[in-house]
């Protein structure tokens, strides 16, 4: 009963992603915030959802590297910053990597780089695997409250019928 209930949870969240909604889902820490990064309309109501300035720029999470080639200047990088990346992914640390020109300013904000992140969450993976691409990441909770660390908190939050992904972030499941 609980994979049925996984399974329902990831499809509802693919279905919001491709109206260009938000949702939340688990990560390795706490529960993340995210929506289509090629869509401004919902980069900007997840922004205003978190009241962040769009000028700090935003996370990009995705399943594998190639997810991220798009929007990023993979060529700037240097082999040393390469094995770096490579070494620590898939994982929970986050890279500062350079963008093209065409690279939105509704994800890097001020800056002529962007945070990306290849995740080793199994519900991660399998979002941005079904969705075919990264998700924008930050972090789960209304300005000035703490992030959420559980989909009880999630809907506690932003309400009973935001769209959220019913995994466990690997925090959650350890302190238990």
């Amino acid at each position: 009963m609980e994979n049925q209930h996984l399974a329902d949870s990831l499809e509802t969240c693919l279905e919001q992603l491709n109206r260009q909604a938000v949702i939340a889902y688990p990560t390795e820490a706490v529960f993340g915030l995210g929506c289509d990064p090629d869509s401004e309309s919902a980069v900007m109501a997840l922004l205003a959802l978190k009241q962040r300035p769009v000028e700090k720029g935003l996370i990009l999470i995705a399943a594998d590297y190639t997810q991220l080639e798009p929007y990023i200047s993979a060529r700037e990088l240097s082999v040393i910053q390469r094995e770096r990346m490579f070494a620590c992914w898939p994982g929970p640390v986050t890279f500062v990597v350079p963008v093209p020109p065409q690279t939105p300013r509704w994800l890097t904000g001020q800056f002529d780089s962007l945070a990306i992140r290849v995740s080793d969450h199994p519900d991660v993976q399998a979002l941005c695997r079904a969705f075919g691409k990264p998700l924008v990441s930050t972090s789960a909770n209304l300005s000035g409250l703490p992030p959420c660390r559980t989909a009880e908190e999630v809907k506690q939050q932003f309400g009973e019928q935001f769209p959220v992904s019913v995994g466990k972030n690997r925090w959650a499941a350890q302190s238990l």
